[in-house]
């Protein structure tokens, strides 16, 4: 690594102390910038690295609530809005229990190359809760996200912050924050939030776009070497909006995806997952997984494991950061695995993408493969500005023509520098020279 580099990554572990998931996102990022750096030395120069690596702001709040039976909670929101200088900060809201200032760190760092990629005017930026809304009623989610809204409504709006969903933030989630909004503000201010509900604001695709875009990326990677998803076996890791429709658009696109999972168990189905089945248990009963064999009874529902232990062509992780080790990475690479594609922000581990590189299976990294989520957000933001609503056709064009262009551009950094088939270092040089030379041109900001 570039000395300069070296020296700012040093600075950026000592200021953010106790933060591995931010330190990863960072230091993955800066492997691939010493290339630029040494070609382009400027970039290097009015600390443009480091202001990069500095959020503009970070928010942190109490977020009280009381449950059905009364008793009070005390919650602690996030939001930090890490760069505007391409557009106002976009990027979701994530509510589970893991969730701390490091890992929004790392997803609002991420984001800005993300949201760079996508070729659209939107900025960097992430937030959340450490509330956990499984198992509570509705009135209790209700009741959190009005109190969370209460405060962070002073620090977004359509010009300045744009937030969504992610994580245990759904539709509901987002019409509860959004009616809150509108209470405190006295306005119908319909590009605040995306994610909304089609008949109030909301985008086709919207729910099906990060799903989407992760198969409409991967099966440019298999044209770009002549191929396609007819007979490849997909496995995919999750069960939740991004698997199920990374699933439902491979099985378009002629692949067989022949497992899933959720955090108890991994379900194998060699005739290919039935979609309506899994909707039906995640989407409609928000059940188990282990419910999918009493309709399927010739799969198999396996406790515990890897479902990375499943053979297959491409592998899908679409859970959660850091999911995929390096064990389970050399156990795909001797099942054959010849495409890894993150539909989830940082699921592949240090380590793991290591094995595959030295291994030569392609790899595509989260900031391009599942920007396809921010992108539809980016499109339901246009429709929301000119008080129009697009077909879901069109709006799925789009998104298949933004991915297309994300692949291109990941392509043809990487064969700039050399490095053919190199997707990560294709998507953080593209993604970091469009943001490093708008800051340049705004000034020291």
């Amino acid at each position: 690594m570039n000395a300069k580099l070296e020296k700012a990554l040093a600075e950026v572990v000592r200021r953010n102390a106790g933060e591995p998931e931010f330190h990863q996102a960072v230091t993955e990022v800066f492997e691939s910038l010493a290339v630029i750096v040494e070609r382009y030395p400027d970039y290097a120069d009015a600390a443009l690295i480091e202001r990069l690596c500095e959020p503009e702001r970070q928010i942190i709040f109490r977020v009280p609530w009381i449950d059905d039976a009364g008793q009070v909670h005390v919650n602690r929101g996030f939001r930090v809005q890490y760069s505007s200088v391409l557009g106002p900060y976009k990027g979701g809201l994530r509510f589970h229990p893991s969730v701390n200032l490091s890992i929004v760190k790392f997803l609002g760092f991420e984001q800005i190359f993300k949201n760079s990629l996508t070729g659209l005017p939107i900025g960097g930026g992430k937030g959340g809760a450490d509330f956990d809304p499984k198992g509570r009623s509705d009135f209790e989610v209700l009741r959190f996200c009005q109190s969370f809204m209460t405060e962070l409504y002073r620090h977004i709006g359509e010009y300045t912050d744009v937030p969504a969903g992610d994580i245990g933030v759904g539709g509901r989630e987002i019409g509860y924050l959004f009616g809150q909004y509108k209470r405190l503000t006295n306005t119908h201010e319909s590009g605040v939030l995306t994610g909304k509900g089609l008949s109030w604001g909301g985008s086709q695709v919207r729910k099906e776009a990060t799903g989407y875009g992760l198969a409409y990326f991967v099966s440019n990677m298999l044209a770009a070497e002549n191929d396609s998803f007819d007979g490849k076996r997909v496995t995919v890791s999750g069960s939740g909006n991004v698997a199920i429709y990374a699933i439902e658009k491979v099985q378009q696109l002629g692949g067989l995806v022949v497992a899933c999972s959720d955090s108890n168990s991994y379900v194998v189905d060699e005739d290919g997952i039935d979609l309506d089945v899994l909707k039906d248990i995640k989407e409609v009963r928000r059940g188990r997984l282990s419910e999918y064999t009493e309709q399927r009874p010739n799969a198999h529902v396996i406790e515990g494991g890897s479902v990375w232990d499943v053979a297959c062509d491409v592998a899908l992780p679409c859970a959660t950061q850091n999911e995929l080790d390096d064990k389970a990475a050399e156990i795909l690479v001797r099942g054959g695995t010849t495409i890894v594609a993150e539909g989830a922000n940082m699921p592949v581990t240090p380590r793991a993408t290591a094995v595959f590189e030295k291994a030569s299976v392609r790899f595509a990294p989260g900031k391009a493969a599942n920007a396809g989520g921010v992108a539809t957000s980016a499109l339901e933001m246009q429709q929301n500005a000119s008080r129009d609503s697009w077909h879901f056709d069109y709006t799925d064009q789009r998104l298949a023509s933004i991915m297309s262009d994300i692949f291109d551009r990941c392509r043809d950094s990487a064969d700039e520098y050399g490095r053919p088939y190199d997707y990560a270092l294709g998507a953080n040089i593209a993604g970091f020279t469009k943001v490093a030379d708008a800051m340049i041109a705004t000034g020291v900001i």
